[in-house]
């Protein structure tokens, strides 16, 4: 086997960052899937898994055709099949540890599976962010293998943080109605109820003005219709005035 160049050397490094995140989230991911109770959300952690594990066999393939020996645990470089075994089991001996302690989080169904997802959704950019360097990194040095590699990976990634960036929000509000009482649940900004009490102010407070404005008027009325009937009393006896001195005037010429 031809002897790896500097170039291969550091490509392999950072593989073996990638694949060794992948086997840890495969046992991650099993356990997840044991807690998740949401038939989508369990699906496509389903899904995502069979991804993983894709993911894990095609980055430890492009290793072995770059000379190098796939490794769980990060390392500078190639490392010995000894070494390899070694560290192997230590990074899977970890990850196992994991699962118990996801098991017990949390105080309900809903909030074990919303700590989940919110690991799940770190991870994710951790992988996403760990398969840009690859990619830049080949491209960079002009192996345009590994690039096309980590750049279909990283699209998975994304993919899958998108899916879990919806989710986040639909379980914590299931944490929400499981966790608190609906009356400490009220929608913000909704307007506060007014007391029977005030109401029933506010009611006869209403009345009693229009009942005011209602004998206001009458008085006005009837004010007006008194001083029209005073004008015709006044109008009767001018005319009445005028009368008897037409009459008087007319005896005086007669006789």
């Amino acid at each position: 086997m031809a002897e790896q160049t500097t170039r291969d050397m550091k490509l392999v490094q950072y593989l073996n960052e990638a694949y060794g995140k992948e086997k840890e989230l495969e046992t991650a991911l099993q356990t997840h899937i044991s807690m998740a109770t949401k038939p989508p959300y369990k699906k496509r952690l389903q899904e995502h898994l069979k991804e993983t594990k894709s993911h894990a066999r095609q980055v430890e393939r492009r290793i072995k055709q770059l000379g190098g020996q796939a490794q769980v645990v990060a390392a500078p470089g190639p490392v010995g099949e000894a070494a390899s075994a070694v560290t192997a089991a230590a990074g899977k001996a970890m990850a196992a540890a994991k699962g118990p302690i996801h098991m017990l989080r949390g105080t309900g169904e809903s909030e074990k599976m919303l700590r989940n997802a919110r690991d799940e959704y770190w991870n994710e950019f951790e992988e996403i962010a760990m398969y840009t360097v690859i990619e830049t990194l080949a491209e960079t040095v002009g192996d345009k293998d590994t690039a096309k590699l980590a750049r279909g990976i990283k699209r998975e990634e994304e993919r899958m943080a998108k899916f879990l960036e919806r989710q986040i929000p639909q379980l914590t509000k299931s944490v929400a109605r499981d966790e608190i009482p609906a009356s400490e649940r009220r929608t913000t900004g909704a307007r506060p109820r007014r007391s029977a009490s005030a109401s029933r102010s506010g009611s006869s407070n209403g009345a009693r003005s229009g009942s005011s404005r209602s004998t206001g008027s009458r008085s006005t009325g009837s004010r007006s219709t008194g001083s029209r009937s005073s004008g015709s009393r006044s109008s009767g006896s001018r005319s009445s005035s005028r009368s008897s001195r037409t009459r008087s005037t007319s005896r005086s010429r007669s006789s």
